[in-house]
C-alpha cells in the first residue's frame, strides 16, 4: 500500500469547489469517487506521522533531525532552536517562511557563534544545517509550539510561568543582538529578509524504534528522515513523481501544496495541485489498476478537520460509484 500524507490539500468546501472547478483531476476525483473517505479531528502532519510511524506524539523533532543528519544523540535532550524571520502584518506578528531567509553557511555560523554564549545556561547550541540549529539541553524544557504549525500565522507569546522565564530572557536578549549584528546589517542593506529571532520546539529524547508499518519513507523533512533511520527502513528523500517502488508499504509526505494554503496563494497552490495529480495519483492510479500497487491511502492533515481516504484494488471494480468533486474533501 502506497500511503500519502498531503498537508495543505484541504481548504473549506467552497473554497476547495471555487479553486478546482475548471482544474482537470481525474485520477484524484475517481479515486475520491471509489474509495473509502472519512472525516477525522484537526491533526497535523506531525501527528500524522508519528501515527503512521508507530511513535508517540509529539515528535521529539529535534533529536530525529540530530540523527538524521548527524548522529545519533544518546540519551541527551535535545530542543530545535531555530532561525526565524518575525514581521508584522496587519497588528499581527507573522511568522515568515524561514527558507525565504536562505541563509548561507557562513552567515549562520557567524550568527550561532554570538548566539551561543547566550544559550549557554540552557543547553550547547549546534548549528546542524544553516536553518536547523540545535540544543542539546542542560535540563529539562517546558513544551513550545511547533514552528511547521506557526508558519504563515500569528506567533504566539512564550508563557507567563516559571518555567519559561530563562527562555523569555535569552530569546529577548538573542532578539537585542540579532538587531544589531552585522549579517543582518548587510543583509537588510542589501534588501535580504533578516534573523530576529529563534524559535524553540521540538524537544525531547530519540525515542525507542517500535515495529513501524511501513518499509519506507520519502521526505524532505529530516525529522521523518531520522523516523525512518530509527526504524532502520529506506529512507530518501522525496521523488519527483510517483514511478512504482520495490517497497511493499512506502510513506511520503508531499508538502508542495502547504505554504500555498498557508499563505493563501490560489495559483500557486492550483499549480501544485496539478503537478501533485499528474506525478503522484494519477502514475499510482495507473499502478492500482494494472495490480502492481495494492492500495492507495491519502491523508490530508488539516487545521478545521483532517480526511482520509483509501481505495484498494478491489474498490475500482464498483461501476456503480461515480467520480467526486474534490470538495468532499472538507467538512460543510
Amino acid at each position: 500500500m502506497l500511503t500519502l500524507i498531503v498537508p495543505g490539500l484541504i481548504w473549506t468546501r467552497q473554497a476547495l469547489a471555487d479553486l478546482t472547478y475548471d482544474l482537470p483531476l481525474p485520477a484524484l476525483s475517481t479515486l475520491l469517487g471509489k474509495g473509502r473517505l472519512r472525516h477525522h479531528p484537526a491533526r497535523d502532519t506531525a501527528t500524522l506521522l508519528a501515527e503512521s510511524t508507530g511513535i508517540a506524539a509529539p515528535l521529539p523533532a529535534a533529536a530525529l533531525r540530530w540523527y538524521a543528519l548527524r548522529e545519533h544523540p544518546g540519551e541527551s535532550e535535545c530542543l530545535c532552536l531555530d532561525p526565524v524571520r518575525l514581521h508584522f502584518e496587519q497588528r499581527s506578528v507573522i511568522v515568515d517562511t524561514p527558507q525565504r531567509l536562505a541563509l548561507s553557511e557562513d552567515e549562520a555560523v557567524a550568527l550561532a557563534v554570538s548566539l551561543t554564549p547566550t544559550f549557554a545556561a540552557l543547553g550547547k547550541l549546534e548549528m546542524i544545517q544553516p536553518l536547523i540549529w540545535n540544543l542539546k539541553l542542560s535540563a529539562a524544557a517546558p513544551a513550545f509550539p511547533d514552528l511547521p504549525s506557526a508558519i504563515g500565522r500569528t506567533a504566539p507569546s512564550l508563557p507567563l510561568e516559571s518555567a519559561y522565564a530563562p527562555w523569555r530572557q535569552a530569546i529577548s536578549e538573542a532578539q537585542m543582538q540579532l538587531h544589531t549584528h552585522p549579517v543582518n546589517l548587510a543583509r537588510q542593506a542589501a534588501g535580504r529578509p533578516v534573523v530576529n529571532s529563534l524559535w524553540p520546539w521540538g524537544g525531547g529524547r530519540l525515542p525507542v524504534a517500535l515495529d513501524g508499518r511501513h518499509d519506507a519513507i520519502w521526505s524532505s523533512s529530516p525529522i521523518a528522515l531520522g523516523i525512518a533511520r530509527l526504524l532502520q527502513i529506506a529512507g530518501s528523500a522525496l521523488p519527483e513523481r510517483y514511478a512504482g517502488t520495490s517497497a511493499r508499504a512506502p510513506l511520503a509526505i508531499i508538502d508542495t501544496l502547504e505554504q500555498p494554503a498557508r499563505s493563501g496563494d490560489a495559483m500557486l497552490w492550483r499549480d501544485a495541485l496539478a503537478r501533485f495529480e499528474a506525478d503522484w495519483l494519477m502514475p499510482a492510479l495507473q499502478e492500482l489498476r494494472s495490480g502492481r500497487l495494492d492500495a492507495v491511502r491519502l491523508l490530508a492533515p488539516d487545521d478545521a478537520a483532517s480526511a482520509e481516504l483509501q481505495v484498494s484494488r478491489g474498490d475500482l471494480w464498483r461501476f456503480w460509484r461515480k467520480p467526486r468533486n474534490v470538495s468532499e474533501l472538507a467538512r460543510a
